[in-house]
């Protein structure tokens, strides 16, 4: 991009690194699930579950982890494309699900998505012409000739030229499709661009000059990113700060460096672990987790990771579902007939006889040494009582410096609470 190019595009803005552009608070979005002829809401998957988050102008936070784990629809919810079930996204302080007429155009045009398929966000039957300047025309930005002199500048501006402005989109190759997708989210000189995994279905070299050309034209035009991925080798050299997200939850929020260099949660470790693109040595060979998933619709307890954990505690939720699960291991061919639950916590297991339930018992007495030491349980008949330790939600707690963890090994108060009840289960 020449001088004069950027110029055209857009002034740059003056940052600041407490400038909070983007607030997310306790923000909620759950998809319920229908079951029979009408349709009945029997429950809801938990996409997004109670997260916080603050996007400072001008960095790039990233969202990272497993797919499923609600980092689409998070990035949904901030561009307003999907409405949350609770809690809100602020835009300068104000709550963008609020802004109506002038005010909901406004944050429409500072806030553009690109997304993942980039392909099916394009429309096949326009010209490259017409969908670059579709937002200028909603948004009156240009009229008559001015429209095709700004749409060049944007082409030029992401390495694309006035002679692709008569082709379609299947006739040219998946990065410069995205580059087509890129240049009409910066149509609007917006501030905030959520980036949908932009990457992800090209080609390594093609990952590499779609990322150096986002990188540019941040530093050109001031520019602030959510960037959405799964691949840790992108977000270290792209990432200002990293959201480490599991199950609609985020575990970790830290810089970037800190993240690479000391992560506080064992699911950061894991994800590092598992990255081709890390350095050899790094010492986190032996962090894996368990391949089982959780139900989104059903989450665990207390750490919702603590089904998968490596290194779980007694202290991290242990509940009903986790004995059930156990025993369909060790007893497949005799199965519990009915569960009566009390809470998540407490439950009577009813087997066929007195002689299963015994069973049932002395397998549960070889679970997972965490598993048994917030467990109690007793056979009365056919009926195996099971009682775990009652635990509350694992939040997010700050160690200082904006870093955050909800890990009850590295959180301080959350430490406090495993030791408290270790000196419980050894006085006990």
């Amino acid at each position: 991009m020449t001088p004069a190019t950027a110029g055209a595009l857009a002034e740059p803005r003056p940052t600041k690194a407490d400038d909070e552009l983007i607030a997310v608070r306790g923000l909620e979005r759950y998809f319920p699930i229908k079951q029979g002829v009408l349709q009945r809401v029997v429950g809801h998957v938990r996409a997004v579950d109670g997260v916080d988050l603050t996007i400072r102008r001008g960095e790039t936070l990233a969202l990272v982890g497993e797919s499923g784990c609600g980092k689409s629809t998070l990035a949904r919810c901030v561009a307003g494309l999907s409405a949350p079930t609770g809690g809100g996204v602020y835009f300068r302080g104000r709550d963008i699900a609020e802004l109506q007429g002038e005010d909901w155009r406004e944050y429409r045009r500072n806030c553009q998505i690109v997304f993942q398929d980039v392909f099916a966000s394009l429309n096949p039957r326009q010209l490259v012409k017409d969908i670059v300047a579709r937002p200028l025309r909603i948004h009156h930005e240009a009229s008559g000739a001015d429209v095709l002199d700004r749409v060049v500048e944007l082409l030029e501006s992401v390495g694309l030229g006035s002679q692709h402005l008569y082709r379609y989109p299947h006739q040219f190759s998946g990065g410069q499709r995205q580059r087509i997708s890129i240049a009409r989210a910066l149509a609007l000189r917006p501030e905030l661009l959520v980036l949908d995994e932009p990457t992800s279905a090209l080609d390594v070299s093609v990952q590499a000059q779609i990322l150096n050309l986002l990188s540019d034209l941040q530093q050109q035009l001031s520019l602030t990113y959510l960037f959405i991925t799964h691949d840790l080798g992108v977000v270290r050299h792209m990432a200002d700060r990293i959201a480490v997200m599991y199950l609609g939850r985020v575990f970790e929020l830290a810089e970037t460096a800190e993240v690479f260099e000391s992560p506080r949660h064992p699911y950061t470790e894991a994800l590092l672990a598992a990255s081709p693109d890390l350095p050899e040595g790094e010492g986190r060979d032996a962090v894996r987790l368990d391949a089982r998933m959780p139900d989104a619709a059903s989450p665990p307890q207390g750490c919702t990771l603590h089904t998968r954990c490596p290194v779980v505690t007694h202290a991290c939720g242990w509940e009903v579902d986790d004995a059930l699960w156990w025993l369909e291991q060790a007893l497949p061919a005799a199965p519990a007939d009915v569960v009566r639950r009390r809470s998540p916590f407490e439950a009577d297991i009813e087997f066929g006889d007195e002689v299963t339930a015994g069973a049932a018992g002395v397998a549960l007495a070889r679970a997972p040494a965490a598993m048994l030491a917030a467990l109690t349980f007793e056979a009365r008949g056919a009926v195996l009582r099971v009682e775990f330790r009652n635990v509350e939600p694992v939040r997010l707690e700050n160690l200082g410096g904006g870093r955050l963890t909800s890990c009850l090994l590295h959180a301080p108060a959350q430490r406090a609470l495993l030791v408290e009840s270790s000196t419980e289960e050894r006085s006990s």
